[in-house]
C-alpha cells in the first residue's frame, strides 16, 4: 500500500504574523462638523473684553415727524442716550494637560507621531467644548441670553412651519441661520412633507443644508433633547434657535483672544511644558473664548420642540 502524505495549509493566524497591517490614525466618535464655529462670526480681542454699547430706548430727535407746514419751523433739540452700564462680555479660558511618555514616543511613533496625534485629539476635544460653551454657558451661552421678548413656544409641541415662520417675525432683519439638533430637524422635515411643502436645500460653508425661507438650518448635537446629546428615547424636547450673525449686522458674534503665545489656530495656544524625572512629556492646551448678542433681536429661541412624533398618514392625514 502506498503511503499518504498529509499537507497542512498555512493558517490565517500564522500568516498574520508576517503580514503588514494598514493602519489608521485614532478615530474619534465623539467629534462632530462643529458647523456652528464655521459659519457663526468671530471676532478676536486685544484685551479680553468687549463691551457691548447700547443706545436707551424710547424717543429721540430722529423719531420727529417731518412736516410741509411752513409754519412748524421749530427743530427738535436733545441727545440720543446711551446705556450707562452696558454689558461687558470677557473671555472664559477653557484647558487640558496632555502628558505623553517620551518612552512611547521614541519607539512607537512610525507611522503615526504619537504626540501630534494626542495633541490633535486634545485639540479637537478642546473645540467641541468651545463650541458647546457658545450655546449653553450659564454665562454668555446663547440659550441664556435670548431675550424674554424673544422666546416662543410650538404651537402644538413638534416644530411646524409655522413656528420656524414665527421665529423668522422675530429675527427678520437678514436672519443668518436657524440652529437645533438633527432629531429637530427630522421632526420638521416629517411636518413639511406632511404638508406637501418639502424644504429645499443649500450649499454654504462645504456642507449641504435643507432650508426653510431660504435660511438654512444648521444641525449641531450642542442643542441638547433631554439634556442629552444622543438621547436613546424617541420622544423627547429640545430647541431652536435662530440667529443673525455678524457685527456689522449688529448680530450674534464669537469671541476670542487673538495673538496668544503658541497659537495653533483661533484663540487656542498649545504650549509645551517640559520634561519631568519619569520621562513624561507636558503640554498645556487652552482656548479663550465667549459670545456676544448685540442687538436682542438678532437671537430668537423656539422652547420645548418635541421631537419625538411621527404619523400614520391613514389616520391624520393633515
Amino acid at each position: 500500500m502506498a503511503d499518504k502524505t498529509t499537507i497542512n495549509a498555512l493558517g490565517r493566524d500564522a500568516a498574520y504574523q508576517l503580514a503588514n497591517v494598514t493602519k489608521t490614525p485614532p478615530q474619534y466618535g465623539a467629534l462632530t462638523p462643529k458647523w456652528l464655529s464655521r459659519i457663526l462670526e468671530f471676532k478676536g480681542l486685544e484685551a479680553g473684553i468687549y463691551r457691548v454699547n447700547r443706545v436707551v430706548e424710547g424717543d429721540t430727535p430722529l423719531d420727529a415727524l417731518c412736516s410741509q407746514d411752513p409754519k412748524k419751523i421749530d427743530i427738535p433739540q436733545g441727545y440720543i442716550e446711551y446705556q450707562t452700564r452696558p454689558r461687558e462680555y470677557r473671555l472664559n479660558s477653557i484647558s487640558t494637560i496632555i502628558n505623553v511618555d517620551t518612552k512611547v514616543q521614541d519607539v512607537y511613533s512610525a507611522p503615526y507621531d504619537q504626540t501630534r496625534e494626542q495633541l490633535a485629539l486634545a485639540v479637537e476635544s478642546l473645540k467641541e467644548r468651545q463650541e458647546s460653551q457658545i450655546i449653553n454657558s450659564d454665562d454668555y451661552g446663547l440659550l441664556k441670553n435670548a431675550a424674554d421678548s424673544q422666546r416662543i413656544q410650538p404651537r402644538y409641541g413638534r416644530p411646524m412651519p409655522d413656528d420656524l415662520d414665527e421665529l423668522l417675525t422675530r429675527v427678520w432683519k437678514d436672519p443668518s441661520f436657524f440652529l437645533a439638533h438633527p432629531r429637530a430637524i427630522a421632526a420638521f422635515e416629517r411636518e413639511c412633507t406632511r404638508r406637501g411643502v418639502p424644504p429645499v436645500t443649500v450649499n454654504i460653508a462645504g456642507g449641504t443644508f435643507i432650508a426653510w425661507r431660504g435660511v438654512p438650518l444648521i444641525p449641531t448635537d450642542k442643542l441638547f433633547v433631554d439634556g442629552l446629546k444622543n438621547p436613546k428615547a424617541k420622544a423627547g424636547k429640545t430647541n431652536i434657535l435662530l440667529i443673525r450673525t455678524g457685527e456689522a449686522k449688529r448680530g450674534v458674534i464669537g469671541l476670542y483672544q487673538a495673538g496668544v503665545p503658541n497659537e495653533q489656530s483661533r484663540g487656542l495656544s498649545v504650549r509645551f511644558r517640559g520634561i519631568d524625572d519619569n520621562g513624561a512629556a507636558s503640554y498645556l492646551l487652552s482656548v479663550y473664548c465667549s459670545a456676544a448678542v448685540l442687538a436682542d433681536d438678532a437671537l430668537a429661541v423656539l422652547e420645548d420642540v418635541e421631537v419625538g412624533d411621527y404619523y400614520d398618514y391613514t389616520q391624520n392625514p393633515v
